[in-house]
């Protein structure tokens, strides 16, 4: 799957699919637990390439292999623009 155009994916059915996601990398992307990454604002390419991968077995992790393989190449795609739509602000320490 190459990436889409922009504008092509759906961020309204990405963040209505992220409710499964939400669990372990938050309602908005933030994630909950020490050992899963925070997806807010990060890049739509990579979020696609991260989720296929996981898809295909190249890139392993049991709990995302098992997630993804209910994803169609859609839902990927609209995860990754909603995951990238969301603003992040940083903090200085």
């Amino acid at each position: 799957m190459s990436a889409a155009p922009a504008g092509a994916a759906d961020i309204a059915a990405g963040r209505a699919k992220s409710v499964q996601c939400a669990t372990c990398h938050g309602p908005l992307g933030i994630a909950t637990l020490p050992e899963a990454p925070n997806l807010a604002g990060q890049n739509k390419i990579y979020l696609i390439k991260a989720l296929l991968d996981f898809k295909s077995g190249d890139r392993k992790n049991e709990m995302m292999s098992l997630m993804v393989a209910m994803l169609s190449d859609t839902d990927i795609q609209n995860l990754a623009a909603f995951y990238e739509s969301l603003e992040i602000s940083v903090k200085k320490p």
